[in-house]
């Protein structure tokens, strides 16, 4: 049985493949976050439910990538869990 490193090396290997992941990374990126900073301090999605006021149904479909937060959103996270959201631009990474 192939591990999920060697599933997805062999996928990358697909121009296709590639291209779609790329499109998906900002979005991916974003439900990373989302889940580290939580998991990071121990919180339950119950939990940071609690502190920020958003609904825990919400945070589960935002995590699991069902919805898309917008900045607000985003900044009421930050604030539960005594963070300060950081948005970035940077260059592209031509290969």
């Amino acid at each position: 049985m192939k591990t999920l490193k060697e599933y997805k090396a062999e996928q990358m290997r697909d121009t296709e493949f590639v291209k779609e992941y790329e499109s998906i990374q900002p979005e991916t990126d974003v439900i990373r976050a989302i889940v580290e900073a939580r998991t990071s301090q121990n919180l339950t999605q119950k939990e940071l439910a609690e502190r920020t006021g958003i609904n825990q149904a919400d945070i589960s479909k935002l995590e699991n990538g069902t919805r898309n937060p917008s900045v607000n959103l985003l900044k009421r996270l930050a604030d539960g869990m005594g963070m300060v959201l950081k948005i970035e631009f940077v260059p592209e990474q031509k290969v």
